[in-house]
């Protein structure tokens, strides 16, 4: 480097060397002006260096000479090895100057001026070991100790070397009879070839020996390393480079780890208009997690992008930030939204939200749209981001109504149910004015049918009949629920339970895996910490939730009891796949029954849902556990108690996942049973009054059952005796049924109140007693009151609401059985209070 520097330096006639010439004549003797400047520098740097290394080799041989045998005699022997490496470095060294400025020489002054770096280092030239390429037949190929270097004609192509692979596994594409090196670089690929077999493995050696010796940063010693040191450069490396040819790379620059010539492993990649995107790349493609920054043009915001990549393109869940204050959670498919997902307006003018399906980046199918601003809710189909076909808006004032909607317009009758419980059936505007033919039923049975017009500042005004001859409205109006047939069960969140099909048809792989996370995530820096988990080792505590783990624990949780604590622990795991099912599902089912969505007039849809999920569930079960046992190489077990999967789902799942959908769901009976209920608070509120003499009197209740220590007692004196210790063992009891939301537990709290009752009985009768339903019912409703008058107002659970979720969600096993026969005896009781 020193002598080029010189040399550089004595081209330009610099003063400085006329200046230092009489420096130099002090070191050198003989001296002349004549002599060329070149060998005086040769004189002056290089001779006395070796000079001294051969001094040093010379007195260490004397010394060597001498010395006996032994340790003292190895010291020196091992050393005069290194003087004799470092002397033969030195002379390589100085050839491979002379090489490199013999080519500098014979090379025309433009490829010297381009390809000439100070340290550069020729190390093979093909004029001297003859070996040829492919592209477009090069004249001659240079291997620096930094680049790899092809010419042809006036121009030339170089290659970093800590970018270039060499394979030589590539005969078969070599031409015949010649011997070839597959060269991979990170744009281009192509071939050397030798005729001979020697001159290719040379030329192999040497590349791979450039090539680590450029990733080390630093050159063997001796100059082609010790014996055995020729390892191979390793294929996994990490570096930057800036992508040149046509492509969506293009201008961008990419930071991070390489394998055979490709973006493989994390890296960021970045182009020359602000985009950049930071993740896993596989063979050269975006591929695993990886988020994307985007900007947009109009306005200094980028659009952010935080998604699961396949091949190059986003597919799998992700969260969308965009740089308009939209938030976009679901899934994609080529780089488009497609699947359950949900946007999100958070800006505060328009806000919204839509919940549902997706289809080529536009919101198609099932969905609901929430608009904030309006109070309003609708629940139906779209097509190509319009209102499309059958939909329900459900209003913050409680007024709802079904239409058919086309292109975001209503379209032909529709059914609207007001507050006040009176049910229009006709033509509507979009402000809920009657128009045209219609039928109004009111809440105390009139009917009104014939034509509605409604004039500004008149009102509204109708023609028609009026039929008061009051026959009572029967339910089907009063309580119509909607959108059973308009939106099957099965029809509605299909994205959610495709993209759970695609994981277990995929065989559960763990890349699969990773992309249908999502839902239990509820910020995109926690989208981003649950992907390093995923990847990262992880702990013994987690071990169970690695997808294997989880295959071959199901295999082991096949017993009812153990397979109940099983699915309890997975469905309540955001790591587990039925877990984040399930969370998926909890999100679309309050964005359809929760705030505004609750009204009435969905419970029955809402309902079906409930157990429809279960179903689903207990499915994807029985799928995973299909998939467990097909790879262990059994066969599943047939259902030996003759259940089928809708009993099993019921009696099994149901429990376990009604509490998230619990409050929802209850809040929707309360409203449904709301004016029952009103009427048993006010029966409740009327029976408290009664002190518990009278109250067992006015129920009727035998007196033979009364427990009292002795009959004959004055009504004072018996009173005292039995304040607030008359059945209250069953009334504690009854109490709890506020305290879960199980029906199973719900219905073994009403079995131990009916056992407090009849052990109380059969302590007064002194034997055991059996309590016929004429004397159960009584009892129940003095149980029953008295359980509420603690609470008053209002009494708390259990209402007319409560007894309705039982009924309608308990497991259809115990139909006929005890549990029915205490339920119907409890139905009894609130018909009666409400009397």
């Amino acid at each position: 480097v020193v002598v080029h520097g010189f040399e550089h330096a004595t081209k330009s006639k610099s003063e400085a060397w006329k200046h230092h010439k009489t420096v130099l004549k002090q070191f050198l003797t003989g001296f002349t002006s004549e002599t060329s400047m070149s060998l005086a520098l040769y004189t002056v740097l290089h001779k006395p260096l070796r000079d001294h290394i051969d001094q040093y080799i010379l007195l260490l041989t004397k010394m060597n000479e001498v010395l006996k045998e032994g340790s003292e005699k190895d010291v020196v022997t091992s050393a005069i090895k290194e003087y004799v490496k470092l002397e033969s470095f030195i002379r390589q060294v100085l050839d491979e100057a002379c090489f490199t400025k013999s080519l500098w020489e014979s090379l025309g002054c433009k490829f010297t001026d381009m390809l000439c770096v100070p340290e550069r280092r020729l190390l093979e030239d093909s004029k001297n070991l003859h070996i040829s390429a492919s592209t477009n037949r090069s004249d001659r190929i240079l291997l620096f100790d930094d680049v790899l270097v092809l010419i042809q004609g006036n121009s030339f192509q170089s290659f970093d070397l800590k970018l270039v692979w060499v394979d030589e596994n590539c005969s078969e594409k070599s031409a015949p009879g010649l011997y070839g090196l597959r060269i991979i670089t990170p744009e281009e690929t192509f071939f050397l070839s030798a005729k001979d077999l020697q001159i290719k493995a040379v030329w192999q050696w040497k590349l791979n020996q450039a090539v680590r010796q450029a990733l080390n940063g630093k050159r063997d010693f001796p100059l082609w390393g010790q014996t055995g040191e020729g390892s191979e450069p390793p294929s996994c490396r990490f570096f930057t480079y800036v992508f040149r040819l046509e492509g969506k790379f293009k201008s961008a620059s990419y930071e991070g780890e390489w394998h055979g010539g490709k973006p493989h492993g994390k890296g960021t990649l970045k182009w020359r208009d602000g985009r950049n995107h930071v993740g896993d790349f596989k063979e050269g493609l975006e591929h695993g997690f990886g988020i994307c920054l985007v900007p947009r043009r109009s306005q200094d915001r980028y659009d952010c992008y935080k998604c699961h990549w396949y091949e190059g393109k986003m597919r799998g869940y992700g969260i969308c930030e965009y740089g308009n204050d939209m938030v976009y959670k679901g899934y994609f498919k080529e780089n488009v939204r497609q699947g359950f997902g949900i946007l999100e307006n958070l800006s505060a003018e328009n806000p919204f939200k839509y919940t549902g399906q997706w289809e080529n980046d536009k919101k198609n199918g099932y969905g609901v749209w929430e608009d904030k601003d309006r109070g309003e809710r609708y629940i139906g189909t779209w097509l190509n981001d319009h209102k499309h076909g059958q939909g329900i808006v459900v209003t913050q004032s409680g007024v709802c109504y079904q239409r058919t909607f086309h292109a975001d317009k209503m379209v032909g009758s529709g059914i609207l149910l007001l507050e006040d419980d009176s049910v229009y059936e006709g033509n509507f505007t979009e402000d809920l004015t009657f128009v045209g033919k219609g039928k109004l039923s009111f809440a105390n049975g009139f009917v009104l049918e014939g034509t509605f017009t409604n004039k500004l500042g008149q009102g509204l005004q109708t023609h028609g009949i009026l039929n008061t001859s009051n026959e009572q409205l029967d339910d089907r109006i009063t309580k119509a629920q909607l959108g059973l047939e308009e939106f099957p069960v099965e029809k509605r969140w299909k994205g959610i339970y495709d993209q759970f099909l695609e994981f277990i048809h995929s065989g559960c792989k763990e890349e699969t895996e990773e992309s249908f996370t999502g839902f239990h995530i509820q910020t995109s820096k926690e989208l981003r910490k649950s992907q390093e988990y995923l990847f990262c080792q992880r702990g013994a505590e987690d071990v169970s939730w690695k997808i294997e783990d989880i295959l071959e624990e199901l295999v082991q949780h096949q017993g009812l009891e153990s397979l109940q604590s099983y699915l309890e622990k997975a469905l309540k795991s955001s790591l587990h796949p039925l877990g984040k099912l399930l969370k998926a599902l909890t999100i679309a089912f309050q964005a359809t029954y929760s705030g505004i969505g609750a009204n009435r007039h969905l419970l029955t849809m809402a309902q079906e849902e409930v157990k429809y999920y279960a179903k689903k569930i207990w499915e994807f079960y029985q799928g995973l556990l299909h998939l467990a046992l097909e790879q262990k190489g059994q066969l599943p077990a047939k259902c030996v108690d003759g259940e089928t999967s809708d009993q099993k789902a019921c009696s099994v799942v149901l429990p376990l996942i009604l509490p998230c959908f619990y409050p929802e769901l209850f809040m929707l009976y309360m409203l449904y049973h709301e004016r029952e209920d009103d009427l048993y608070c006010q029966g409740i509120v009327d029976l408290s009054l009664f002190p518990d003499i009278k109250l067992l009197e006015f129920l009727d209740v035998q007196k033979h059952l009364w427990p009292l220590k002795d009959l004959t007692l004055t009504t004072n004196q018996r009173r005292s005796l039995i304040k607030d210790k008359c059945f209250l063992s069953a009334t504690e009891c009854l109490q709890k049924l506020i305290t879960t939301v199980d029906p199973r537990e719900k219905l073994v709290i009403l079995q131990k109140t009916y056992e407090e009752i009849e052990s109380t009985v059969s302590r007064v009768v002194e034997k055991d007693y059996k309590l016929p339903m004429d004397d159960l019912l009584p009892l129940l409703m003095y149980v029953v009151s008295r359980a509420n008058c603690d609470f008053l107002p209002p009494p708390p659970p259990p209402h007319n609401a409560e007894i309705h979720l039982i009924r309608d969600l308990m497991d259809p096993t115990n139909q006929g059985g005890l549990y029915d026969f205490l339920l119907t005896a409890l139905e009894s009781c609130y018909e009666h209070i409400q009397r």
